[in-house]
């Protein structure tokens, strides 16, 4: 990919989804804003990844400004104003396996978390940050090129449950 083709604004790319899909990202040549709300020290670690991997990024410590669900309304208004030139599309994913749930809970708690989520699912699966970055990188692709607008959950089947 040609660097002059992506520029991406990763939010939460200190760690986990966030962090996963900037390295991939920045592997694939993309110029990244790396966004974070409270994690400055691992969104450095990640913005160093990213630098190592050829990616000319830059940083931002702007905390989330929306909800989700601002988020998807943002994703709707946004596609229609920016199309043609810019697509834009949301990824909301469910349980993803990260450190983050062991943050207040310990490894024991974290545990407890991931096995009910894998039980419950009907994919019987704990995504990883990798799976869902997969999917974010598809829709920065041109082989998503005809896709905006478009809000794609990818949580193992877990909205055929709630």
């Amino acid at each position: 990919m040609a660097k002059d083709s992506l520029c991406a604004i990763v939010t939460g790319s200190a760690s986990g989804l966030g962090a996963a899909t900037a390295e991939i990202l920045a592997r694939s040549g993309a110029r990244l804003v790396i966004n974070y709300s409270s994690s400055q020290k691992e969104a450095e670690a990640t913005a160093d990844v990213c630098r190592k991997a050829g990616s000319p990024e830059v940083g931002s410590s702007i905390a989330y400004a929306a909800s989700k669900g601002a988020l998807n309304t943002m994703t709707l208004s946004l596609s229609r104003a920016l199309a043609p030139l810019i697509r834009v599309n949301t990824v909301c994913p469910g349980y993803i396996d990260t450190p983050w749930f062991t943050k207040g809970r310990g490894e024991a708690g974290a545990k407890q978390v991931r096995d009910s989520v894998v039980a419950k699912v009907p994919l019987r699966v704990a995504s990883t940050a990798e799976d869902i970055a997969q999917l974010v990188c598809f829709l920065a692709m041109p082989a998503s090129s005809n896709m905006t607008g478009e809000v794609v959950r990818m949580d193992a089947g877990m909205h055929l449950i709630t």
